[in-house]
């Protein structure tokens, strides 16, 4: 099995003992990415809308040097803090996935990692090999 670990500048660095991502073959495997600016390291706001777009974007910026991409996740794991807000999740999330939405669980936990509201892990395929 050839793996391939990859980190970025353009994400948050991990803050344990794994990778920001593996690729293996044509699959690429983000950890649970959270609403860290990689800029400064520091969580932003306190607000579920700015914490979803941060993990968002932080996904897409480390998706690309994975060479891939938000059009070719094939699945994604949300966890919440607090599942009150699955609606605006939702809203946003739809704005950065295209027509052919990835398959998704949605999961409420007690605490997420430096006690952000929401973290995302992503399963995806690279732009080599999507057809």
């Amino acid at each position: 099995m050839n793996k391939t670990l990859v980190v970025s500048k353009k994400a948050p660095q991990a803050i344990g003992p794994y990778s920001q991502a593996v690729i293996i073959g044509e699959h690429v495997y983000l950890s649970g990415m959270l609403p860290i600016d990689p800029k400064n390291g520091e969580l932003v706001e306190k607000e579920i809308s700015s914490q979803t777009r941060q993990v968002l974007n932080n996904i897409n910026n480390l998706l690309k040097d994975c060479s891939s991409s938000l059009e070719n996740v094939i699945k994604t794991t949300i966890f919440l803090s607090d599942l009150n807000h699955f609606q605006t999740v939702n809203e946003i999330y739809g704005e950065y996935f295209g027509e052919v939405l990835p398959a998704r669980s949605c999961i409420e936990v007690s605490r997420i990692p430096k006690d952000a509201l929401i973290e995302i892990e992503v399963i995806a395929i690279t732009k080599s090999n999507n057809k």
